[in-house]
């Protein structure tokens, strides 16, 4: 069991790594070659989708409690409430997370 996690982890660090290099790399190749062309170097558009696919991703996963009981499930309804609350009068980022993972952690603590 323990080296199943092993690889678990170590496949979750590679794939973690190349959407953070393979899309770096490209862009600098990119650029690269507009410039040696005497062109604007401009973001492709849809390069300018992948922050908001996955932030979707991410919210989606989260939706799903880690454990199928009626605690885990009101906990994640109440967090995700609070997160979309905090989003609406802040508009930002930082705090609906932050604000969003207390209530979830503390009703987890409760229940």
């Amino acid at each position: 069991m323990l080296s199943d996690l092993w690889i678990a982890l170590i496949a979750s660090a590679i794939g973690t790594l190349l959407i953070r290099v393979l899309p770096l790399l490209w862009m600098q190749r990119h650029i690269a070659r507009r410039k040696s062309k005497d062109a604007v170097a401009d973001l492709p558009t849809w390069l300018s989708a992948f922050g908001p696919l996955m932030i979707a991703a991410m919210f989606g996963v989260s939706l799903i409690p880690a454990s199928m009981t009626i605690g885990a499930w009101i906990a994640t309804a109440i967090g995700a409430v609070i997160t979309l609350s905090v989003w609406y009068f802040t508009r930002s980022l930082g705090w609906p997370v932050f604000a969003g993972v207390v209530t979830y952690g503390l009703i987890t603590l409760v229940t």
